[in-house]
């Protein structure tokens, strides 16, 4: 912890508009039937043959052909979300004007590049040509073949014709849209009790969500016993045990192993770990600390057990936007892409790793703030650590849905909406979540914790929530426990007993 709508996805329609943003509405699926999913493109530009180091993502359009010496291809990518039983899926642009000639879709394998940074000399390999058509108006082109099920998709826009333009995403209307037709119910969001959930390869749940905390902090006493204490206060095992990390420290810990070995008590590890401390984001990437990051990938195969993994959460407040300083955002990226592509090289295959954001307000309107992600191809779960005040007045007073949906300052989506809408295969984690007041200003928590089972029947995408709990934060003046008074204790009990959290580990 530190300072600083998208609804069910069962039978979905969904109208898109404008740089990504999103109206969805939602009603139940019914096994066996069939639903619209309508999504908008995550990113999507155009780079050029002749400006080989411009960047075209933020223009209302698509330009895909030939203008004179210079060829320009249109890059877009899609997020089809985790549950998504796909039957058929078709892409459609609208075009800026009639055009004669042809246009080819081609599949792009990369999806790590961004509209952000995308040029000429950065541009992925175009794949096979996957449709064809000439543009009369719209473009339409079927990518059932292509579109098999949840995950990232990038496609091409290219033609050997008189270059043709198409409304980008950041057109006022006409959008480019993937439209995928879905089999059956996607991704039920609740369980009924007693139902049988367990995770799965990347430790996502089949059905509910995972259930976890981190006890004791700011404080000396050992983290395992303070989550064996604050389990019995609450009333529920945490299935996630959350610990913290840095430079060289020797983890998993015997303690983490005891804890999560645990048979009566099942759990499994999230950590965060600092890899770059008393070092830079920027030299990591380098290879600088490369033997710290081999001596952690031979601890955690002998571990055995899958675990999750944050590579220095909510970097934003650690960002120095100042070329060469070596913690600007792109460099935590590339720290970020280092760190697990080792890992993997390694044989580290049981750490699933977290991408934790702030997700603040003022971190959000950054320029910056869009250059932290490293890609969908090195990010296993999007995370988010955030909290509310429960004492009106105060800094983020709200619920739940507060301390989700926080926007950049000026406007812009909020990070729900932002990590679903852009990255929506990809499981959500609330990594540390909490309701506070000020020492001695002590307000009932218990609306906050009564507001959460209503928030996540909404959320599909979040898979997990991990509270952080303490007395005395960082600074000494916020209490986050869960028993600052007797109505709030309660309520956190009820919320803890509820059968969504009863998710087996698999």
């Amino acid at each position: 912890m530190r300072r600083s709508k998208l609804q069910r996805y069962s039978v979905l329609t969904a109208v898109l508009a404008g740089a990504g943003a999103t109206a969805l509405t939602g009603t139940t699926a019914v096994a066996g039937t069939s639903a619209t999913i309508k999504l908008a493109a995550g990113d999507d530009t155009y780079v050029s043959t002749v400006r080989t180091g411009t960047v075209f993502g933020a223009e209302d359009k698509l330009v895909a052909g030939v203008i004179g010496k210079e060829t320009k291809t249109s890059f877009l990518k899609f997020a089809v979300p985790a549950g998504t039983n796909v039957a058929s899926a078709r892409l459609t642009l609208t075009a800026q004007a009639k055009f004669a000639g042809q246009l080819s879709v081609r599949k792009v394998t990369s999806t790590a590049w961004t509209e952000g940074k995308l040029t000429g000399a950065t541009a992925p390999t175009l794949g096979a040509v996957v449709g064809t058509a000439t543009p009369s108006g719209t473009f339409s082109v079927d990518l059932g073949k292509s579109i098999t099920g949840p995950g990232t998709y990038a496609f091409a826009l290219t033609s050997a014709s008189s270059a043709m333009r198409f409304n980008s995403a950041e057109a006022k209307t006409g959008a480019p849209v993937l439209e995928v037709t879905t089999e059956g119910d996607t991704s039920p969001p609740v369980p009924a009790a007693g139902k049988d959930c367990t995770t799965g390869d990347k430790l996502v749940p089949t059905c509910g969500v995972l259930w976890g905390a981190a006890a004791g902090g700011f404080t000396d006493a050992p983290r395992d016993q303070a989550l064996k204490d604050w389990e019995k206060l609450s009333g529920r095992t945490s299935t996630i045990f959350h610990t913290y990390h840095k430079g060289d420290e020797l983890f998993p810990t015997k303690a983490e192993i005891a804890m999560t070995a645990d048979a009566a008590n099942p759990r499994v590890l999230l950590t965060n770990w600092k890899i770059a401390y008393g070092s830079n984001w920027a030299k990591v990437a380098r290879g600088e600390q490369d033997k710290r990051i081999d001596a952690f990938a031979a601890r955690a195969k002998a571990y055995g057990k899958k675990f999750f993994l944050a590579i220095n959460h909510e970097p934003e407040n650690d960002v120095v936007a100042r070329a060469g300083s070596g913690f600007e955002a792109k460099d935590f990226a590339a720290m970020y892409r280092h760190t697990i592509e080792r890992l993997r090289a390694k044989g580290a295959t049981n750490v699933i790793n977290v991408m934790a954001y702030m997700g603040n307000e003022k971190w959000m309107a950054q320029s910056w703030w869009k250059d932290l992600y490293p890609g969908d191809d090195v990010v296993d779960w999007m995370g988010l650590d955030s909290y509310v005040s429960a004492e009106k007045g105060y800094y983020h007073y709200g619920k739940f849905n507060d301390l989700l949906d926080r926007a950049p300052t000026g406007g812009g989506l909020g990070f729900y909406e932002w990590a679903t809408t852009k990255h929506a295969a990809k499981p959500l984690m609330v990594a540390e979540w909490g309701a506070y007041h000020r020492v001695g200003k002590t307000a009932d928590k218990a609306p906050v914790y009564q507001s959460v089972l209503p928030e996540l029947a909404k959320r599909p995408a979040i898979k997990a929530i991990v509270y952080f709990d303490t007395a005395r934060d960082d600074e000494g003046d916020r209490d986050i426990s869960i028993n600052s008074t007797a109505p709030a204790l309660a309520a956190f009990k009820k919320l803890a007993a509820d059968p969504v959290f009863q998710v087996k580990l698999g």
